[in-house]
């Protein structure tokens, strides 16, 4: 089997993940933090070795680093964590529905209201200079994505963060496909909330994301219930991360994203990210030659490449791939905003994704069964 899917999960894991779950599950019993024995005392160490790792990977504090069920967990939080009524929000035209579907919910039920940017091939200049154009005195927020799930698309927050400070709005960057395969600090970049899932370029397991706050604004909650911390108060606690983490962790899910850090630290993610480039550009150089094969933004060069094959439905290409052994994804990638903008049509369009154990030979063997599904499929070039 070749898995080119690792901008939905990440397969393989690194044996260290595997490693740390496995051992969560059977050493890890206790509740973290939340009672006095050893094996909570044992949880709680665990939970507390992976704030650290992330501190030290994204420059932050880490009791400003709240877990979370995953990145669109997160970005709820962030987003309807510090929305009021009446706000607007300014966001890029390919964001994720986990900031769009908030947002309308935000619109119906608060009043609030957003713009769209348009971010593809813009450099920060043009960008901030769309920014400008758009704020109200009610904006609230300005919430982008750092790389797109479709095509390697990328903005560069220093600027829009500085910009955003010297404004008083909040800046939200939803790190999803960028986490783990660039180097982010939220201090330098000005970010106030990052998000992230820790299933994917964090190479940890699934159940677990994590938001990371600067400290500079206030969160409500989502969800209220037990924190472990000062249990005769009726109300949550004020203060990160206790006051958004309500319930028991994820520990085994934890265990792995703090696994997956110190991989990532070991191995470099520069050179995490220089392999995965190697192969987007191995396989636009081979798609490239096939006059059948339409590729969006093959200039965004990362771990995402969308294509299309003229007059085959993109899903007709997944299932082919699939029966390949070639695990890819096909239709709107819960982005169809983003999806409208690179206009790939009513089907959507076919996505590549790499991680850092993928290799020449997956993509040879991705080009060799293209090529074989529009042999067999009798399709032309359209004149």
């Amino acid at each position: 089997m070749i898995y080119l899917d690792n901008a939905a999960t990440s397969f393989p894991k690194p044996t260290e993940v595997y490693t740390a779950a496995e051992h969560a599950l059977r050493e890890l019993g206790g509740n973290p933090s939340r009672s006095g024995h050893i094996m909570s005392e044992k949880s709680g160490n665990e939970v507390y070795e992976c704030r650290e790792a992330l501190s030290r990977m994204f420059s932050a504090k880490p009791e400003n680093i709240v877990f979370t069920l995953n990145a669109t967990h997160a970005l709820n939080l962030a987003i309807k964590g510090t929305s009021v009524e009446g706000a607007h929000y300014i966001i890029s035209n390919m964001e994720h529905n986990a900031v769009l579907r908030p947002l309308t919910r935000l619109c119906e039920e608060k009043g609030c209201s957003y713009d769209i940017i348009d971010v593809l091939d813009k450099k920060s200049a043009d960008i901030l200079w769309d920014i400008k154009k758009k704020i109200r005195a009610n904006t609230r927020a300005l919430i982008m994505n750092h790389c797109s799930n479709l095509c390697s698309n990328r903005i560069y927050p220093r600027r829009i963060g500085e910009f955003c400070e010297k404004e008083g709005i909040i800046f939200i960057l939803d790190a999803s496909q960028s986490a783990g395969h660039i180097a982010i600090d939220i201090d330098k970049e000005k970010i106030n909330i990052l998000c992230a899932p820790a299933h994917k370029g964090m190479l940890g397991i699934m159940g677990g994301g994590f938001l990371i706050s600067d400290g500079k604004y206030t969160l409500d909650t989502l969800l209220e219930g037990g924190s472990g911390f000062n249990s005769t108060d009726i109300h949550m606690p004020a203060l990160l991360p206790e006051r958004l983490e309500a319930g028991t962790l994820p520990t085994p899910a934890i265990a792995s994203l703090r696994a997956g850090c110190e991989f990532i630290e070991k191995t470099g993610i520069s050179q995490i990210r220089s392999h995965e480039n190697m192969l987007f550009c191995d396989m636009v150089n081979k798609l490239s030659e096939i006059k059948q094969v339409k590729i969006y933004r093959p200039g965004s060069i990362g771990s995402c490449l969308l294509f299309n094959v003229k007059g085959l439905r993109s899903d007709m290409v997944g299932e082919y791939l699939a029966e390949r052994e070639i695990c890819v994804r096909s239709g709107f990638h819960c982005a169809p905003l983003a999806h409208k903008s690179l206009c790939t049509g009513e089907y959507g369009a076919v996505r590549v994704s790499y991680g850092f154990f993928n290799s020449v030979k997956d993509n040879e063997a991705l080009y060799f069964a293209i090529k074989d599904l529009i042999r067999l499929s009798g399709t032309r070039e359209r004149r």
